[in-house]
């Protein structure tokens, strides 16, 4: 098998996806599809919280727990959870029917 490299286009393109700047950039004008299993290497993520926007939420911080006893130890667990569910990690509770 033989790889051929073609040099990339510059100037006007008949399609939305194209190499330019000699091939250092790949623009994307139409749908990038990324399959099952694939992965995107490099891609700078932008942290969002619950009053900004962004890539991903950044959960807020849980210090470590020094729980001596279990009801303690189950404050500290709540605690996550409800940071987790805040910043969109985790769904929230199902409604309990009163």
């Amino acid at each position: 098998m033989q790889i051929v490299e073609e040099p990339a286009v510059e100037g006007s393109h008949n399609c939305k996806n194209y190499m330019t700047d000699g091939g250092d950039t790949l623009v994307i004008g139409g749908t990038l599809v990324v399959e099952s299993g694939a992965m995107v290497m490099g891609l700078p993520l932008d942290f969002a919280s619950v009053n900004s926007t962004g890539v991903i939420y950044q959960v807020e911080n849980q210090r470590a727990s020094t729980a001596t006893d279990v009801a303690t130890l189950v404050n500290d667990l709540n605690a996550l959870l409800e940071k987790l569910k805040n910043a969109g990690a985790m769904e929230e509770d199902p409604a309990v029917n009163a």
